[in-house]
């Protein structure tokens, strides 16, 4: 982005220092959106395709009905992981001409549209647009958030703040299905079109509470904003703006950014507007920086191919295959999102001290081992379940286990390792490849997960095993430790 592009977006937004701000708060209210478009999303609709109700108002999703009712929920639930993939490469356009919180409050308003169409939705068609439509706002959203946090956060804190957007996706999640577990029985179409509307509330939130707090410093000093820069900066850090710590972080992000510009320049002469655009998009997969975009969109893939969504949509139709009665098994798949959360909390004290390659290499292990035993498991006795209690249990006891080595590595790592890893200047653009990198993978697991578990069964959970080893490998050789660094820092593991 250029200089002038900057001075003249700036001109038309006005800085203003909000009494209220005093830096701790923001990060956590930030978050609240995430249980609000994704953690509720993801306890609303597994329990949803199963309910009578939502099956006889979408008979495509009716395994009684559909013959390819697989492929039709699978597609259904996907599309709004698809949109999101969309969303994310539209976000860093609009994160650095308008700023990230702008951004936000857009993407806000294209989620609540698109969950007044699923609200509202009269056939299989408009319910799929409206997903697609909401998924925009849901990907706009998940990359706004943590690149907004790891850029008004300490070193020393950014870890477990960006944790936060892990955590309260879990939370979300959990208070989303036990809210349509309640809902399930209500007669009529309502036991699903409220939960539906309850999307909109704590996006909603996120779109007026975004403005009370100040612009990333980072950003003001790309708008050229210096001055409004170093106000925020010490308003963050709680210093007087003249304490050598905030002059020592303020003029160090100036000079990152200057030295990129500079950079930019030379490589791109002359270039502007849509050209620029897409040259910097180019710059992201460019010799300089293609080891941070791999460590940052390989953690996104790995995580989704870990297999924990195909678990949080369709964990009451695994726990059914695993031998459980159909309210058993509403009710442990409302126990998956507790373990989660298990593994997500000391996950957030923790993070910081323990770094982020141990997780990534030990977590994928972990994950892998879990999956291994589920499918032996269920290899040996799936065939006859009722005859195999105990080996049933056991196989859920290890879907737990999963979930919680999952909440206290590659759940918190998604959110922690894109943001950190890239420069000031294409962090926007790298953040926005790597989520687009794992909503286009969760998308591919909405889509093959139904017909896999109808025709491979148990080799489901060899699949997620075998990227879970290889998640563990590229870990050990690819992944740099940034825990306890400036984002300036980070820059210097790469070069």
């Amino acid at each position: 982005m250029t200089s002038t592009r900057n001075e003249k977006q700036a001109a038309s937004l006005e800085y203003h220092e909000n009494a209220k701000f005093d830096g701790g708060p923001a990060p956590p209210v930030i978050e609240q959106v995430n249980y609000g478009y994704s953690g509720i999303d993801q306890g609303v609709i597994s329990l949803i395709l199963v309910m009578p109700q939502f099956q006889a108002a979408f008979p495509e999703c009716d395994p009684k009905v559909a013959s390819n009712y697989g492929f039709n929920t699978g597609f259904m639930t996907g599309m709004l992981v698809l949109g999101g993939f969309l969303g994310c490469l539209c976000f860093p356009y609009l994160a650095d001409k308008l700023s990230r919180k702008i951004a936000l409050t857009i993407a806000v308003v294209v989620f609540n549209l698109g969950a007044i169409i699923q609200t509202a939705a009269p056939n299989y068609g408009t319910l799929v647009a409206g997903r697609a439509i909401g998924g925009i706002g849901v990907g706009t959203l998940a990359m706004g958030a943590p690149l907004y946090i790891s850029e008004i956060a300490p070193a020393e804190m950014r870890g477990s703040l960006l944790v936060l957007e892990e955590l309260m996706i879990v939370i979300g999640a959990i208070i989303s299905y036990w809210v349509t577990y309640g809902t399930k029985d209500m007669a009529g179409e309502a036991s699903f079109r409220l939960p539906f509307g309850l999307q909109m509330v704590s996006a909603t939130l996120l779109g007026a509470g975004i403005h009370l707090f100040p612009y990333s410093p980072r950003w003001l000093v790309m708008a050229d904003r210096h001055q409004d820069s170093l106000k925020v900066l010490s308003k963050l850090r709680k210093l007087p703006a003249e304490d050598p710590k905030v002059q020592a972080e303020w003029h160090s992000i100036i000079n990152e950014i200057s030295f990129q510009r500079t950079v930019s320049s030379r490589e791109h002469p002359g270039a502007s507007g849509l050209k620029l655009e897409l040259l910097l998009w180019g710059d992201v997969l460019s010799k300089k920086t293609l080891k941070r975009t791999i460590v940052a969109c390989g953690i996104c893939f790995f995580t989704q191919f870990s297999g924990i969504n195909a678990f949080v949509y369709y964990a009451p139709i695994l726990f059914t295959n695993l031998g459980q009665e159909y309210n058993a098994s509403l009710i442990l798949s409302g126990m998956i999102n507790i373990g989660q959360l298990i593994g997500v909390i000391p996950a957030m004290i923790f993070i910081d001290k323990l770094g982020r390659r141990k997780l990534a290499v030990w977590g994928a292990l972990g994950m892998g081992v879990s999956h291994t035993i589920m499918a032996g498991i269920y290899g040996t006795y799936g065939h006859s379940w009722p005859e195999h209690t105990a080996a049933g249990w056991a196989c859920v006891a290890f879907v737990y286990v999963y979930v919680v080595i999952f909440g206290l590595s590659y759940g918190p790592l998604i959110w922690t390792m894109p943001a950190e890893v890239f420069d000031n200047v294409s962090r926007a653009k790298g953040v926005g490849l790597a989520v687009a990198v794992s909503w286009l993978a969760n998308f591919i697991i909405g889509i093959v997960v139904p017909p896999m578990i109808e025709s491979i069964t148990y080799g489901t959970f060899i699949f997620f095993a075998a990227f879970c080893f290889l998640a563990a490998i590229f870990s050990f050789f690819l992944v740099p430790e940034t825990a306890n660094k400036t984002l300036e820092e980070i820059d210097a593991l790469f070069d």
